[in-house]
């Protein structure tokens, strides 16, 4: 593998470590409410574990409020069952129609709990990014025993692999600071 093959795949893995955080992050209820909250959330239908949104038209109503409405209205039980079960904390109102999940404000020691939450989850995506780093500078490393690089060069190499993963934890710092501020607007 050549130093480019090695920097390209580092920038690749890197970008996937960036954007798994980032969908996670989505997925924590910050002041305003998101369908996306309802992404790992399975309903059993007719035997088969189905996303809510490929069930149900989702929409969120005067900000605070989900509103589940079914393709398939005999599917309404099934999926009032699956918000329920999960760990989402909601309890699912159903009026033989739609299914509406409301959300009470926010108080501030919650926030603080989802801003810890937060931080962890963009230090575990910068031990990834650390993880990425170690594997690349192994492979720059190997290229000096098996191609015959020059000392330099693996240097270079190395100087290359440090700048992509101080740019990306950047990137990282800088999604944790924006989504805890997310979480603190009230």
């Amino acid at each position: 593998m050549s130093a480019d093959a090695i920097l390209k795949d580092a920038k690749e893995r890197m970008k996937k470590a960036i954007s798994s955080t980032q969908s996670d992050m989505s997925k924590l209820r910050s002041g305003r409410v998101s369908a996306n909250i309802l992404d790992r959330v399975m309903v059993d239908y007719y035997g088969t574990p189905t996303p809510v949104r490929q069930m149900a038209n989702v929409s969120i109503a005067e900000g605070t409020t989900i509103v589940i409405q079914p393709y398939d209205r005999t599917g309404l039980p099934d999926i009032e069952k699956a918000i329920a079960k999960s760990d989402l904390g909601l309890s699912p109102n159903n009026d033989g129609e739609v299914i509406r999940l409301n959300f009470p404000p926010l108080s501030t020691e919650r926030r603080r709990e989802i801003c810890k939450t937060v931080a962890k989850m963009g230090e575990d995506g910068k031990v990834a990014i650390r993880n990425v780093r170690r594997d690349a500078m192994n492979d720059v490393k190997k290229l000096d025993k098996e191609e015959g690089v020059s000392e330099d060069d693996i240097r270079g190499y190395e100087d290359d692999v440090q700048k992509l993963t101080d740019r990306t934890i950047k990137d990282m710092d800088a999604l944790v600071v924006a989504k805890e501020a997310e979480v603190m607007e009230v």
